[in-house]
C-alpha cells in the first residue's frame, strides 16, 4: 500500500512540474510582438489575392460590413488581427487603414495552425514615416 501511495506522490508530482512548465511556455508565448504589414480583408484577400492601394476602397466596404481583417507582412505571413477586449481604439482605427501598411504590436496566438494578432496599439507607417 506504501508502495502504490509513493508511485502516486511521484506521479503528482510529474504532472505538477509538466503543468506549471505548459504554463510558464504559454506565459512566454504571450509575450507582445510588434509586427509591420498591410491590413487587408480576409475574406478578399483569401478569396482572390486582392490587397494593396487598388483593393482599399473594397477592403474598407467589406471590413465595414463585418469582413475579419488581417495583417499581411512583406515576407508573405497572414494574421487575423483581433480586438484587445479592454482597449478596442487600436482594432477600431484599423479599419480605416485597409490597404495600407500599420505597425501592431500585441500578442501573437496559434490555434489550429491559424496565426491571430491582438492589436494592443497600431499606428500607420505611412504617418510615422512622414513624421520624421
Amino acid at each position: 500500500m506504501k508502495r502504490v501511495l509513493g508511485i502516486c506522490l511521484a506521479l503528482a508530482v510529474v504532472l505538477f512540474a509538466i503543468s506549471a512548465q505548459a504554463g510558464a511556455a504559454a506565459k512566454a508565448a504571450a509575450k507582445p510582438q510588434t509586427i509591420t504589414g498591410e491590413v487587408v480583408d480576409m475574406g478578399c484577400y483569401m478569396g482572390h489575392a486582392a490587397k494593396g492601394a487598388d483593393h482599399k476602397d473594397c477592403a474598407m466596404k467589406c471590413i465595414a460590413g463585418g469582413m475579419p481583417m488581417g495583417l499581411l507582412t512583406d515576407k508573405g505571413m497572414l494574421y487575423v488581427l483581433t480586438m484587445n477586449h479592454d482597449n478596442a481604439d487600436p482594432f477600431n482605427k484599423a479599419k480605416e487603414w485597409a490597404g495600407e501598411k500599420v505597425k501592431v504590436t500585441g500578442p501573437v496566438s496559434v490555434r489550429n495552425g491559424m496565426k491571430s494578432l491582438q492589436m494592443d496599439s497600431a499606428e500607420a507607417v505611412v504617418a510615422e514615416a512622414a513624421a520624421k
